[in-house]
């Protein structure tokens, strides 16, 4: 086969010349007629290696590594490799592939680039709580600039699970509780990776992830079963996916849960009549890292079953566990799947090959001048510590901060010095030595004005075995063998010696990620005990909180006089909590996610529905829905997040109270920034549905403008809502509006706003 045939390039060019719907469907002609004379020379062991994901690095999601590659993919065995880069290693194997193998079709290569390639940004809850649409985007366009420098062209990323329950590991992962918001950030993301031409060379093949429901495990007890109504699916969980489809993702991951009973991987309903039918879905899906094999723990057959089951439903490419590989031949000869089956799968991943031009050139992908000039440069150093620095979220502030550029402050707790933990979870390419700890952009910050003095004051836990169970991926810990109370007695004389004290404390990064349930969302008792310490010195006490999850914080609420969550902020993090500290930047964040008061309250989220019984105002009530322990409020709404500056809302303004049909609402509110600093607001607009032929929620996020304004300035925000806005799944999974009487809340977080009536008829 020769790849740079002139006739191929010439109907390349007049494709992507051609205006609108002729240039797609001339586009598709073209690959079709291309794959479908590539498809006709393949044997059935050609084809099915191309089934084949392997990895060619270590392992990252599971403990299963491939072995036998380099000879696999002579063989054409192999269709796709991940965890392998640099434009060296990846021209190197692709060699194989397009030199010795018979067909000398090209290989895919991936890798898990989440929230950054080697520019790392913060963790995407953190993303999430910038809601800045354009900075998400940005950060994706950033990855995919490295990652595709560094001979990479496909990203197992967005993760788009809702999630509401931060025992689970892997809400870190994901955009939050919210499908409105999580879906805005899902379309943002594929834009960003994906861009507007797949074939270029800076352009990444984006895939979102875990389809389905991945975020409701039970008990929030990662790869557990998943059990819950159609109705909750398609009005809750199934949004983000939707929006990522809609906006043109390339490929879709299924998930390790259940969906109805039947898992993710051999869910026909789910991989074929929802996604491929009523979605529109034309592009390649591939499994989570072996998780056809798994399928035998669930209970559904041997390896041969299992993989025949996949590939039935509409998997296309199997990751890692080789089930494909060495079973689907003699499926096909005993009758359990067809050709047409194995021809499906094989003409997905060939079409996602064209789509990114590795016809054309195999090697697009690997420029080492790129590779040099393009990779954690300090322009994308410079975005990535902006946008950290407007995803933390102020919980608490009396007056505190921000910090004076002047005096002593004694930066003490496990984290102020962890550098290698800056970057989050699932930030497998980073180079965690370049990364920046909050000692180091503290005293860089500060200048030579203010006097910064260190000490650790705990270990992370005391419990070592714990702390050894999240040292991994790069981020070494290094406990201190000292005597816990030889640490607080260090900090607490730093403490005395100083103004002020900045404690660094919270989690480490792989607390949540990946298999990194918890139970237990408290502070360590180390913590707690250094804090408690440190607060009897008389100093007043900053709290930079290090998380990738909601922590129940509601001891530390009471005592503290500021609270600063930072997520993990990636490779400028340190910088950028300092430029928050010293008020060089005014926080904007909110949160994406409910803080619970404690564990029990799990599942907690804003957008609940009423019971027969519904609690009237705060206090306990017999026979009403609450507890009898706590009450049924969250620490922290949705949406909350506190500035250096005070914003006002006026109240809201209909243009209309009565509307019918195709008409339009506007809704307005003036916020006014009544405070010394100029800052950032995000304006959020909740619906309530109040009477509906199905039970609603109290409030549903339905949309949100970050604005900007200087101290004394007012602004006028506007949201237009329409019919669509009102719409939602029935009980017969009918997708619509229905006439009645509904509320608009608009203001700063889920709890706090203002509100107007409306009524809408047919």
């Amino acid at each position: 086969m020769k790849y740079n045939a002139p006739l191929f390039r010439i109907l390349m060019i007049l494709a992507f010349l051609l205006p609108g719907t002729v240039h797609s469907q001339t586009a598709a002609s073209k690959m079709n007629q291309f794959v479908s004379g590539l498809m006709a020379k393949m044997t059935v062991q050609e084809k099915i290696g191309q089934l084949n994901l392997v990895v060619g690095g270590e392992a990252t999601t599971g403990s299963v590594v491939s072995t036998g590659v380099e000879e696999k993919i002579k063989q054409g065995k192999v269709g796709g490799i991940f965890s392998v880069s640099s434009p060296q290693r990846i021209r190197s194997i692709q060699e194989l592939a397009v030199q010795q193998s018979r067909l000398k079709i090209p290989i895919i290569f991936g890798m898990d680039v989440i929230h950054g390639y080697r520019t790392i940004f913060p963790i995407p809850l953190g993303l999430a709580a910038s809601w800045d649409m354009q900075r998400i985007e940005q950060s994706a366009r950033i990855a995919a600039q490295e990652a595709t420098a560094d001979g990479l062209n496909w990203t197992f990323s967005p993760m788009v699970d809702i999630s509401r329950d931060p025992r689970w590991g892997r809400i870190s992962e994901g955009s939050g509780e919210d499908p409105f918001l999580g879906s805005a950030i899902a379309a943002a993301m594929v834009k960003g990776y994906q861009g507007k031409d797949l074939s270029a060379d800076n352009t990444l093949l984006a895939c979102v992830k875990h389809f389905a429901l991945y975020g409701a495990a039970e008990a929030g007890r990662d790869y557990h079963s998943v059990d819950m109504s159609r109705i909750k699916m398609f009005n809750d969980y199934l949004p983000p996916y939707k929006a990522a489809i809609d906006a043109g993702v390339g490929t879709v991951m299924s998930s390790f849960n259940d969906v109805d009973g039947i898992p993710a991987s051999a869910n026909k309903w789910l991989l074929t009549d929802l996604l491929r039918k009523q979605w529109g879905f034309k592009g390649m899906v591939v499994s989570d890292y072996t998780s056809v094999n798994e399928m035998i723990d669930h209970g559904l057959g041997d390896l041969k079953q299992v993989s025949a089951l996949a590939v039935k439903a509409g998997l296309d490419m199997d990751m890692v566990g080789e089930g494909f590989l060495t079973t689907l031949e003699a499926s096909l000869k005993e009758g359990k799947i067809t050709m047409a089956d194995i021809d499906r799968a094989c003409r997905m991943v060939l079409e996602a090959k064209y789509k990114l031009g590795l016809f054309e050139d195999p090697f697009r992908y690997c420029n080492e001048q790129r590779a040099a000039s393009e990779i954690f440069s300090a322009t994308h150093r410079k975005v990535a510590r902006e946008t950290a620095a407007r995803s933390f979220v102020l919980l608490k502030n009396q007056g505190v901060l921000p910090l004076a550029k002047k005096g002593s402050i004694a930066l003490v707790g496990p984290l102020a010095d962890a550098k290698e933990n800056m970057v989050g979870t699932w930030s497998v390419s980073a180079d965690v030595s370049k990364a920046t700890s909050l000692l180091t952009g503290l005293k860089e910050v500060a200048g030579s004005g203010v006097n910064v003095r260190y000490a650790k004051g705990a270990n992370v836990t005391e419990d070592s075995a714990l702390e050894a169970r999240t040292s991994v991926f790069g981020k070494p810990w290094q406990r201190d063998p000292r005597h816990p109370d030889t640490l607080i007695a260090e900090a607490v004389r730093l403490a005395l010696q100083s103004d002020i004290v900045v404690a660094a404390m919270g989690e480490l990064a792989e607390f949540t990620g990946e298999a990194s349930s918890r139970t237990d969302l408290n502070l360590p008792n180390s913590q707690k005990k250094l804090l408690d310490a440190l607060m009897a010195t008389g100093k007043p006490v900053v709290m930079v909180l290090f998380s990738g999850r909601p922590l129940t914080i509601v001891e530390e609420d009471k005592k503290l006089p500021a609270i600063l969550n930072v997520w993990f902020g990636g490779s400028e993090a340190g910088y950028a909590i300092s430029d928050v500290l010293f008020g060089d930047v005014n926080p904007s964040g909110k949160l994406p996610v409910t803080f619970p008061r404690n564990v029990g309250q799990i599942p907690i989220y804003y957008s609940y529905k009423n019971t027969g019984r519904p609690l009237v105002g705060d206090e306990f009530q017999k026979f009403r829905s609450n507890y009898l322990d706590v009450s049924n409020t969250p620490l922290y709404p949705f949406g909350y997040g506190l500035s250096y500056t005070k914003f006002d809302y006026s109240p809201v303004s209909l243009s209309k109270a009565s509307l019918k049909g195709a008409e339009k609402l506007i809704a307005r509110v003036t916020v006014t920034n009544s405070g010394k600093f100029a800052g950032e607001e995000v304006v959020q607009l909740y619906i309530r549905d109040i009477i509906a032929s199905n039970t609603r929620p109290l409030k549903e996020l339905k949309g949100f403008k970050k604005i900007l304004l200087q101290p004394g300035e007012s602004k006028e925000v506007s949201f237009e809502i329409t019919t669509d806005l009102l719409k939602f799944y029935d009980h017969n999974l009918r997708y619509n509006w229905e006439p009645g009487e509904f509320t608009v809340f608009i203001g700063t977080n889920s709890r706090d706003n203002q509100s107007a009536n409306f009524t809408w008829s047919r």
